[in-house]
């Protein structure tokens, strides 16, 4: 199967389970209780969930061990930034792209649940860079 088939069927069922939690739920909790149900119900379809991920931050000589947490990290491969506002603005886009470009993945998920029909607050956010960086950017990190 090819990569980006791959994360397709893997973002599918995120939000597959992001509807079935926000259908339970609705709208009006805190972003750590959707966090927490949507974990559940992915490790529930037998994915690899990381809650809070640490993401680490370089800069020159100076590096931050846990600059920012990564709400969920999915199969190590898609994050998922979750919030729970009125309105996603251009900042929590630009935001879960930092996250991408960061941690070297492709596949990103903003989810807002504060809102009546979660279609609504659901972005996938996609890190264009060309696959023979992506696959030199991976072989460095391994040295």
């Amino acid at each position: 199967m090819l990569e980006g088939d791959r994360l397709d069927q893997i973002s599918r069922r995120i939000i597959g389970a992001a509807i079935e939690v926000h259908r339970h739920l609705g709208p009006g909790l805190l972003e750590s209780a959707y966090q927490s149900f949507l974990a559940y119900e992915l490790k529930q379809l037998g994915l690899r969930v990381e809650e809070q991920k640490p993401l680490p931050l370089v800069y020159k000589q100076v590096k931050l061990d846990c600059g920012y947490r990564i709400d969920l990290a999915v199969e190590d491969d898609i994050i998922v930034e979750i919030k729970a506002i009125e309105k996603l603005l251009p900042i929590h886009e630009a935001q879960i792209l930092s996250y991408l470009r960061l941690a070297k993945k492709r596949v990103g998920l903003l989810m807002n649940f504060h809102v009546p029909v979660l279609k609504d607050g659901l972005k996938r956010i996609v890190n264009e860079f060309p696959d023979a960086e992506w696959k030199r950017s991976e072989q460095s990190q391994k040295e």
